[in-house]
């Protein structure tokens, strides 16, 4: 006769068969007999401030290993809590599993304790949301939920187990996952079409985002630039796919290559905002690879469509474009190293500068000098984050964290948990503005009450620097509204949560600051002093 075991420990169970180790939540009721369950089933329990942050860190974690993470909230605002994280993680197409408590069953439409209509609230922002109301049926629910997380396109699902559901026993069968690994080679003629248009153009640029990471298909990517002599350029979780002093990598040029590129090939990215809706010149062609079918012909239809997984497209079209004398195509090389090098030498006062307080683009150099290759970073904020994504090297893949393009302030002491527990040994820093940390700074706590080593720099300008500043291009000084905030000094918050404590003022004192930090083995937060109108005259990206 097969064990019984309570419904909390069956979840336990189904969700340590999909590989998971480590849960996120904020303590509830509803959801005690989960966190029982995780205990006896070896499953760790990570205790946050707030549940959005538990979402994110789950999302983070599982942005590192690949795979799905699992956030656990209880019943009512619990749940609410959750939505910003559910809805970034929607919008980014990364996969999560939520699993909420509930109102135990027998007590539906009595105005329980925090009672809600859940599923109403979730199912516009996840791709499968679902109640179970059997215990012996959450093994099976649990895969469901993962299963749709994971398949393509990736993205968040929320499964609800009320109260009465998870104290309730049912026999423990055989747990397992039910998913399938299968890729997606795309269609054929549409490869075909794609690798003609690619071997046939003079001036190709190749823009590859967060599905060469997903699918693990940087490799392919190396291959298909260097068998055609492609350009490319790196966005979301895709930087660092090719090393920084690859050939054919480019990083500030890609303005001056759409502008002018015949061939434009788009990688795992969708033509959102971030690709200017795919308004490329007029004669360009476009071949757009991507996972989710309703994304090709999205703002622009593609010359060449392939549904498919990265990997397996780019390793098609990597023989497709092999070319017998790539000669032809260096005259386009040479013009577009001419522009990265124009960008260098625009920049490289603000890059160097020794003014006080600091230039957003010096600390994005000293980061760049002091960090080892392997340190993941967690960019959350406007425009600091923007300034230093530009003169940070990534050198590899699925080590620059960013929201993607819901752009969620707040992610990066979450992201940062999230990515310590998935992946202990790696160095951490956070690039946070002083606005976002805001968000969910109290995470702080938690990273030190779990004892997770990361370094969180505040990019600290007193503002929300990224709206201050159009704000008053636009509107004059006299409409600075809603936009400053007070130069606090954030590294104070050590000797609240106990860590390590940075203040720099100047660009000399960064350096050394940041070697402290990473030296101090516990969390470390260094607040530098920006430049609150260093951003004044570059592009503002919300418009």
């Amino acid at each position: 006769m097969a064990e019984r075991m309570q419904g909390g420990r069956l979840a336990a169970r189904a969700i340590a068969a999909h590989g998971v180790d480590t849960i996120f939540t904020l303590s509830g009721g509803h959801v005690m007999p989960i966190y029982e369950g995780c205990r006896l089933e070896g499953v760790r329990v990570v205790d946050v401030r707030h549940e959005q942050a538990a979402a994110h860190a789950a999302e983070a974690w599982g942005r590192m290993r690949r795979a799905c993470g699992v956030a656990v909230a209880t019943a009512g605002p619990g749940v609410t809590g959750t939505v910003t994280a559910v809805a970034n993680s929607f919008v980014a197409q990364t996969p999560l599993v939520v699993i909420g408590g509930a109102r135990p069953l027998a007590q539906a439409e009595q105005r329980a304790l925090q009672e809600l209509g859940q599923l109403s609230l979730l199912r516009p922002i996840t791709k499968w949301a679902a109640l179970c109301t059997d215990a012996e049926r959450i093994p099976e629910f649990v895969a469901t939920a993962f299963r749709n997380a994971l398949a393509q396109p990736r993205g968040p699902v929320y499964l609800e187990l009320p109260m009465d559901v998870l104290f309730a026993e049912a026999p423990a069968g055989d747990v397992a996952p039910s998913r399938s690994s299968a890729r997606a080679f795309g269609d054929p003629r549409e490869v075909m079409k794609a690798a003609e248009l690619l071997g046939g153009a003079e001036r190709p640029a190749v823009v590859a985002g967060s599905g060469i990471w997903w699918d693990g298909a940087w490799r392919q990517l190396a291959a298909f630039a260097e068998n055609g002599r492609l350009p490319v350029f790196l966005s979301g979780s895709a930087r660092g796919a090719l090393p920084p002093d690859h050939e054919l990598f480019f990083q500030h040029s890609r303005g001056a290559a759409l502008g002018a590129a015949d061939v434009v090939c788009v990688i795992g990215a969708p033509l959102d905002f971030r690709l200017g809706f795919g308004r490329f010149t007029p004669d360009a062609k476009l071949v757009h690879v991507h996972a989710d079918p309703a994304e090709l012909g999205r703002n622009r239809a593609p010359d060449a469509g392939i549904v498919g997984d990265c990997a397996a497209v780019l390793g098609i079209l990597a023989d497709g474009v092999k070319r017998g004398g790539a000669g032809d195509r260096e005259a386009w090389l040479a013009r577009l190293r001419e522009a990265e090098t124009a960008w260098w030498d625009e920049h490289r006062g603000e890059i160097e500068s020794d003014a006080a307080p600091v230039h957003h683009y010096r600390l994005g150099a000293e980061l760049d000098r002091v960090l080892d290759p392997g340190t993941v970073v967690i960019g959350d904020g406007g425009d600091v984050v923007a300034a230093v994504s530009r003169v940070l090297r990534v050198h590899r893949p699925g080590h620059w964290l960013d929201p993607g393009p819901f752009g969620c302030l707040g992610i990066g002491p979450p992201y940062a948990l999230g990515v310590k527990t998935a992946s202990p040994t790696k160095q951490v820093v956070v690039v946070a503005g002083d606005g976002a940390l805001g968000l969910n700074g109290f995470e702080l706590d938690t990273l030190a009450r779990f004892d997770l080593p990361v370094v969180v720099v505040v990019g600290n300008d007193g503002a929300w620097g990224e709206i201050r500043i159009p704000q008053v291009g636009i509107y004059g000084a006299e409409a600075e509204v809603a936009t400053r905030l007070a130069p606090t000094p954030y590294h104070r918050l050590a000797d609240v949560f106990g860590g390590h404590a940075e203040h720099v003022e100047r660009p000399a004192e960064l350096a050394p600051a940041l070697e402290r930090a990473l030296a101090a083995d516990q969390l470390a937060i260094v607040n530098v002093m920006l430049d609150p109108d260093a951003m004044s005259g570059h592009p503002y990206r919300g418009m």
